[in-house]
C-alpha cells in the first residue's frame, strides 16, 4: 500500500514537513497550498526537494467555490483552475482536488454541475492532469459522497473522478459500504482521519479535532477494508486538521502518523482474511493481548521513602539484583522494581511496567516495525534477555514470559541494611484461592500534547482497547483521563492529562503517577497497614455525608469507611472499596477491591482525591 501524508497534517515549514515526510517513511505528500505560498522555494525547487527525498507529490489542494455557479463565475472559475494546473506542472503534481462549492453555489442543478464539471476535466486534459471532486460534509448542494460519485459517473470524463474522505463520511453518519459500488479507477483520492465522538457542527469538529486512525472513535481498518473491495489502487493518505499537531515537533508528528498507517494496514489485512487485496498489505508480527503485568519499575534519588510505602502496605523485600543496583518488592503477584537512577525531576516516578506477553520476542518485533525505540538494556550471560521499547510519554514497556525467570536475579545479600525489620513488616495473611495480590491498574501522566499518540501506541503496540474518555474536577481544572485495557481486563492502563495550570503550580495534581493494587478483603487489608504506619491519603468528613446520601450504606459499614479513610463507589454490577497512600515525588500507590464484578475506577471519588492532593501540597 502506498502511504501519503497532506502537509497539513505536519508543523514547520514546507521544507521541514518533507523532510519529516520522508524520514518517517511516507512514499508521498499532499501539497497544501498554503503551504506552498508561504514556502521560499520555487515549484521547481519544491519538485526536485521532493525527488530526492523519494517522494512523490500525489495531490495539490484544495480548490474551491467552483461548480453550480452562474456562467460569469464559472469562467472566473476555469480562469484559476488554468493558473493552478500549469503551476502543478510545474510541481510535477498529476492530481488537484476540488472541494464541492460551500460559499459562491446558488444554483441546486445537477445538470449545471456535470457540465461544470465536464468543462473542467476538458481544461485539465489539456494539461495533463486529473481533478478528484470531494463532497465536503458541510458542502451547500452536494454534501455526501453518494452524491459526489453520481455527478462524477454522469460526467463520464477520464479527467474527472472522486475523492473519498473518511471525516466527510463517517461525521455525518454516512454507510460507507457504499464505496463498494464506485469503480476503483475512478477513485482518484483517498483520505483518511479519525476522529473523537463530538457534538458540534461539522465545520469546527473538521478543522480541530481530526486525529490519526487509532485515535479515534471511527471503525477505520472496516472503511479501508471498503475501498479494497472497490480495487482502489492509489495511495491512502492521511489529511488531519488538528491543532495539537500544527504545534508539535514535526517529526515526531510524522512517526505518529506512519504508525497509525501500519496499524491500520495491518488491521485491514486481517479484516480481509483469505479475500485478497488489489494492492499489497503490510502485516505487521500477530500478538495476543497481554495477561498481566509483571512489574512496575519506579525510578529516582532517594527512593527510601517509596520503599517506607510498601513495607507499610506488606510488600516483602526479596533482595538485590546481583549486577545492578536495583531492589525487588514483591506481594503476591505484585512488584515493584525500585531503581535509584534519577529520574529528568530527581524525584521517584514510574519509569517502567513489564508485561506479561505470550512471545516477548514477537512483541518486541511488531512494537520496533510499528517504530517504537528500543531501549537498551545492559545484561550479563546468564541473566534473563528482557525487550523492551520506549512509549511516547518516555515511559520504558518490557515484554516479558509467565515464567518469571527474571526474579531468580534477586536475593538477600548478607548485611542488607533494607532487609531490616523484614520479618515484621511482611504480610502474612493468606489470601483465599484466586485472590491473590497483583497489579490492578497504573495512571500514567501525559504531556497535553501526547495523550493520542499514548493511545494509538497502546492499542497497535500492546492490543489495548480504548475506553471511553473522563474529565475529572480538580482545584486547578479538569483532568482528562483515558484507559487502555485487554479485553479481560487484566491490564489496565489510564493515561491522564493535566490541566495547564497544575503544571505551572507544580502542584502535582495530574503530574503524579499511580499503582493500583488489588486485594481480597480491603478492609482488613488497611487496617494491617494502618498497624504498620501507613499514612492514607486523607478524606473529608463531607465525602462521608454525602456517600451517605448517596447509598444506603450499613451504619457500621460506613463508621468504617470512615475512620479508615476509605472510599467507595457502586455501579449495576458490584462494588468497589479503596485507599490511597501519601504521594512521594510523583508516585503515589492506591488499594482496590473489586466486588461481584465492578468493573470501574471510582471516578466520583476522583476529585475527592485530587482536592486532598492539592490541599496536602498547598
Amino acid at each position: 500500500m502506498r502511504t501519503s501524508i497532506a502537509t497539513v497534517c505536519l508543523s514547520g515549514t514546507l521544507e521541514a514537513k518533507l523532510r519529516a515526510a520522508a524520514a518517517a517513511g511516507f512514499d508521498g505528500v499532499e501539497i497544501f497550498e498554503p503551504d506552498l505560498v508561504a514556502a521560499p522555494q520555487s515549484p521547481e525547487q519544491i519538485r526536485e526537494l521532493a525527488a530526492q527525498l523519494g517522494l512523490s507529490l500525489d495531490l495539490y489542494q484544495p480548490f474551491r467555490d467552483f461548480e453550480g455557479v452562474p456562467q460569469a463565475d464559472l469562467e472566473n472559475g476555469l480562469r484559476r483552475a488554468r493558473a493552478k494546473f500549469e503551476l502543478m506542472g510545474r510541481l510535477g503534481i498529476d492530481t488537484m482536488l476540488l472541494c464541492s462549492n460551500v460559499g459562491t453555489a446558488t444554483l441546486d442543478d445537477d445538470d449545471l454541475v456535470v457540465e461544470q464539471l465536464r468543462r473542467l476535466g476538458d481544461l485539465a486534459a489539456d494539461h495533463g492532469v486529473r481533478v478528484a471532486y470531494e463532497a465536503l460534509a458541510w458542502g451547500r448542494y452536494v454534501s455526501t459522497y453518494e452524491h459526489a460519485w453520481r455527478l462524477v459517473r454522469r460526467a463520464d470524463h477520464p479527467a474527472i473522478g472522486t475523492c473519498i474522505d473518511s471525516f466527510h463520511i463517517l461525521s455525518r453518519g454516512g454507510d460507507p459500504r457504499g464505496i463498494e459500488d464506485i469503480r476503483g479507477d475512478k477513485i482518484f483520492v483517498v483520505q483518511l482521519a479519525d476522529a473523537p465522538l463530538l457534538s458540534m457542527d461539522v465545520l469546527s469538529w473538521s478543522r480541530h479535532h481530526r486525529v490519526f486512525p487509532g485515535q479515534g472513535a471511527w471503525d477505520l481498518p472496516a472503511f479501508l477494508a471498503h475501498l479494497m473491495r472497490a480495487d482502489y489502487l492509489g495511495p491512502v493518505s492521511l489529511e488531519v486538521f488538528n491543532d495539537t499537531f500544527r504545534q508539535t515537533d514535526v517529526e515526531r508528528t510524522a512517526l505518529d502518523a506512519m504508525r497509525s498507517l501500519r496499524w491500520l494496514e495491518d488491521r485491514t489485512a486481517a479484516l480481509l482474511g483469505a479475500n485478497p487485496a488489489p494492492v499489497h498489505l503490510a502485516t505487521l508480527p500477530r500478538v495476543e493481548d497481554p495477561t498481566g503485568v509483571d512489574f512496575v519499575e519506579i525510578r529516582g534519588e532517594h527512593l527510601e521513602p517509596v520503599e517506607t510505602l510498601l513495607r507499610c502496605l506488606g510488600f516483602t523485600y526479596a533482595g538485590t539484583h546481583r549486577t545492578k543496583d536495583v531492589r525487588l518488592w514483591e506481594l503476591d503477584e505484585a512488584r515493584i522494581i525500585i531503581n535509584e537512577t534519577p529520574t529528568d525531576s530527581g524525584r521517584p516516578a514510574v519509569a517502567a511496567i513489564g508485561f506479561i506477553v505470550d512471545d516477548p520476542q514477537r512483541s518486541a518485533a511488531r512494537a520496533q516495525a510499528l517504530g517504537a525505540p528500543v531501549v537498551a538494556r545492559r545484561s550479563q550471560a546468564d541473566e534473563a534477555v528482557l525487550q523492551a521499547v520506549r512509549a511516547p510519554d518516555g515511559t520504558e514497556v518490557f515484554f516479558c514470559s509467565s515464567s518469571n525467570a527474571w526474579i531468580a536475579e534477586f536475593a538477600i545479600k548478607d548485611g542488607d541494611p533494607v532487609a531490616a525489620g523484614q520479618t515484621d513488616a511482611a504480610d502474612t495473611s493468606v489470601p483465599e484461592a484466586g485472590s491473590r495480590h497483583r497489579v490492578d491498574h497504573v495512571n500514567l501522566d501525559q504531556p497535553w500534547q501526547r495523550q493520542e499518540e499514548g493511545l494509538l501506541f497502546l492499542s497497535a503496540v500492546l492490543s489495548l482497547d480504548p475506553q471511553p474518555s473522563l474529565d475529572v474536577a480538580s482545584p486547578l481544572g479538569l483532568v482528562r483521563s483515558q484507559v487502555m485495557r485487554s479485553h479481560d481486563g487484566a491490564v489496565r492502563l489510564a493515561l491522564n492529562v493535566a490541566p495547564p495550570m497544575v503544571r505551572r503550580a507544580g502542584s502535582g495534581l495530574g503530574q503524579v503517577q499511580h499503582i493500583a493494587f488489588s486485594c481480597p478483603d480491603l478492609i482488613a487489608f488497611a487496617r494491617r497497614a494502618r498497624t504498620r504506619g501507613l499514612k492514607f491519603l486523607g478524606v473529608s468528613d463531607n465525602y462521608y455525608d454525602d456517600l451517605s446520601a448517596r447509598f444506603d450504606l450499613p451504619a457500621d459499614l460506613l463508621g468504617t469507611l470512615r475512620d479508615l479513610d476509605l472510599l467507595y463507589d457502586r455501579d449495576d454490577r458490584g462494588e468497589f472499596l479503596h485507599f490511597y497512600t501519601a504521594t512521594v515525588g510523583e508516585v503515589f500507590l492506591e488499594v482496590v477491591q473489586r466486588i461481584d464484578g465492578y468493573d470501574g475506577y471510582g471516578a466520583p471519588n476522583a476529585p475527592v482525591r485530587l482536592a486532598a492532593q492539592h490541599a496536602g501540597r498547598a
